[in-house]
């Protein structure tokens, strides 16, 4: 399993969001939208554990 993968999904949301925010700082949109996918990704991954969680109950 690769690093990438084993990253909490908060960590994952946080590493997007400074991303995104840098790209659109430094005004490279292509930063920013690697920021905002990659955050998004953390989000997926952070839902998918709850709703995992939730069957769990």
């Amino acid at each position: 399993m690769s690093a990438k993968r084993k990253a909490s999904p908060k960590a994952q949301q946080l590493k997007g969001a400074v991303k995104e925010n840098v790209g659109r700082a430094v005004g490279n949109e292509e930063m920013a939208a690697e920021g905002s996918s990659e955050r998004a990704r953390g989000e997926l991954r952070e839902a998918g554990k709850k709703a995992k969680n939730a069957l769990k109950r």
